[in-house]
């Protein structure tokens, strides 16, 4: 909950961000001021202002203390450079206040012409929102190999799929698809799936369907209007959800929630289109929208539907147009577009319905690390990820020296996750970043540190290492994959 002012005014962080993030987050105060959305405003900054300041992480002391006050956030675009220096100021915003969930809603609108006109588009793309590869854990593994870690959490899964379940209930919604690559990535990827078909039998009122992400991706271009809930992991969901505004309109329709336990941030989907910035050419909508879902947050839903209806009455109209919608040359400006959007507050759409929203209960799970906790566990190997320009061959023999009197073993060698040695008669062009599984001669008892350790000094002594893995097993559960060809 936020802060309240003396008026009864509820204190809300504002980030005018980036390019157009001013001029889209100013027309979205206009109209909530005009509404009379009880909100006060608490202005700070945060994106590329920030960094040219030599804060690294693109956001300030004074911005994190006004959101740990306020605990509600409405954002406008932040830029970020790209491909190297600092992390995103979005993605730290974002992991900062534990937002773990992203929903970006999607919808026909009128007077919005698309290839889907008609096709009665509505669904709400759930994504997570903190960990997956957007955790930003990479290495230089060699000189020639960069690795990425994709971190998926059972909290981050429980937490997720619960909140996509109970948004269905909150907006009176009947389905939901958890979307995965679990035939690929079965224990990251597979966890949501798992956890998704652990927790839908709560929820009998709701359907529940699983699908893999590149069909879903499919489906949306063929047939859109079967979805109305999709779960998906982080990445999934920022690239599925692109398309999706896609189907709409593109990104100037598309509003987004970044919903924790604690903070609410609510931005466009968009980024900063500095070459449109200043122009005063801009479409708001997306910003617009994403006001209206902080105050359903904030449970004003009388002026949130007023603002709905006043938007889809300016659209359906076709008076004002933006230039994304009829092109640049011939569109509104953003000032106008907003001044037709007051005009008609108060006036109800006749032709699109707006939903009967309810509050949003958030999901409550267990604090703690320790998320699960097994009641069995050993480690039965280990992976030695290996540096060389050796043969799979000659790096196999070496390794199986090295490990004679040792109580592991070489099984295998892989190179970007297929087996190659001992040899399979594949061809595979090799890299210099070699996996070595080691496991127990005899498969029985556990991996101690110290054979570990004495094995990864002998390994040492004559190839270069860059990371160690153990292979662990839970509740006699294999907690690793295997390589394209091992047994």
């Amino acid at each position: 909950m936020s802060t309240s002012t003396a008026s009864n005014k509820r204190t809300v962080t504002v980030i005018p961000g980036d390019g157009i993030g001013p001029e889209c987050v100013r027309a979205a105060q206009r109209i909530l001021e005009a509404a009379g959305a009880p909100i006060a405003w608490e202005e700070c900054e945060a994106g590329a202002t920030v960094f040219r300041k030599g804060i690294a992480s693109g956001v300030p002391h004074e911005t994190i203390e006004s959101i740990r006050r306020t605990r509600v956030v409405l954002k406008g675009p932040l830029e970020t450079p790209v491909g190297f220096g600092e992390k995103s100021a979005n993605v730290t915003l974002r992991k900062l206040f534990e937002t773990y969930g992203n929903i970006r809603p999607v919808r026909e609108l009128p007077g919005v012409p698309t290839p889907y006109s008609g096709r009665g588009i509505d669904l709400v793309v759930v994504r997570e929102n903190v960990e997956d590869l957007y955790a930003g854990i990479e290495h230089m593994q060699t000189p020639g190999v960069a690795q990425c870690l994709k971190l998926i959490s059972a909290k981050g899964c429980e937490k997720i799929v619960r909140l996509a379940f109970e948004l269905a209930r909150a907006e009176g919604r009947k389905r939901v698809h958890c979307a995965t690559k679990s035939n690929i990535m079965k224990l990251t990827e597979g966890m949501l799936k798992r956890t998704f078909e652990r927790i839908s039998p709560e929820y009998p009122d709701i359907e529940a369907q699983h699908i893999i992400i590149d069909n879903c991706a499919h489906q949306l271009v063929k047939r859109p209007e079967q979805f109305d809930v999709i779960v998906t992991t982080n990445m999934n969901g920022d690239i599925i959800s692109d398309l999706t505004s896609a189907l709409i309109g593109g990104l100037g329709f598309a509003p987004s929630a970044n919903i924790g336990n604690d903070v609410a941030i609510f931005e466009a989907v968009h980024g900063s289109a500095p070459k449109y910035a200043g122009k005063n050419v801009i479409n708001p909508t997306a910003v617009i929208l994403s006001a209206v879902l902080m105050l359903r947050h904030l449970g004003e839903f009388e002026v949130a539907a007023k603002i709905e209806h006043a938007l889809l009455v300016t659209l359906e109209e076709g008076k004002v147009r933006t230039g994304d919608v009829v092109g640049y040359d011939k569109g509104a400006s953003t000032t106008a577009f907003t001044d037709a959007v007051i005009a008609n507050l108060g006036r109800r759409s006749e032709r699109c319905r707006v939903r009967d929203y309810k509050p949003l209960r958030l999901p409550q799970v267990a604090a703690r690390p320790d998320f699960v906790r097994p009641q069995k566990r050993r480690v039965i190997g280990a992976d030695i990820f290996v540096e060389s320009p050796l043969s799979a061959e000659a790096l196999g023999q070496s390794l199986e020296r090295l490990a004679a009197d040792s109580p592991l073993k070489l099984k295998m060698i892989s190179n970007r996750g297929t087996k190659v040695y001992p040899p399979t008669g594949a061809i595979t062009d090799c890299v210099d970043h070699w996996r070595c599984r080691f496991v127990l001669r005899d498969g029985a008892g556990e991996v101690t540190d110290a054979a570990l350790f004495a094995l990864l000094q002998r390994v040492a002594a004559e190839h270069r290492w860059m990371h160690v893995e153990k292979l662990q097993e839970f509740d006699g559960s294999l907690g690793f994959t295997m390589a394209q060809g091992e047994d």
